[in-house]
């Protein structure tokens, strides 16, 4: 018995779906495409954790920051 209650024989409906779902003859193409995706993935997240100018924040100095112009309040209506 897995985790959470899953067993094995969930997996084979969940399998069984699948293969109702997508046929026989898409599934090793639907396979191939996920495998890819999660290459591409695992790359991306791979190249964010090793580029150390991702993980730094951009925020502006005080000297570089837009003058705010003070809002002044509504003139009371007479």
């Amino acid at each position: 018995m897995l985790r959470n209650g899953l067993e094995p024989w969930h997996l084979l409906i969940v399998a069984i779906v699948v293969i109702v779902l997508f046929g026989s003859k898409k599934l090793p193409d639907t396979a191939r495409a996920l495998g890819r995706s999660m290459r591409i993935l695992k790359s991306e997240a791979q190249a964010m954790k090793d580029d150390p100018a991702a993980t730094t924040s951009v925020t502006p100095t005080a000297a570089e920051a837009v003058p705010q112009t003070p809002v002044e309040p509504p003139a009371a209506a007479g």
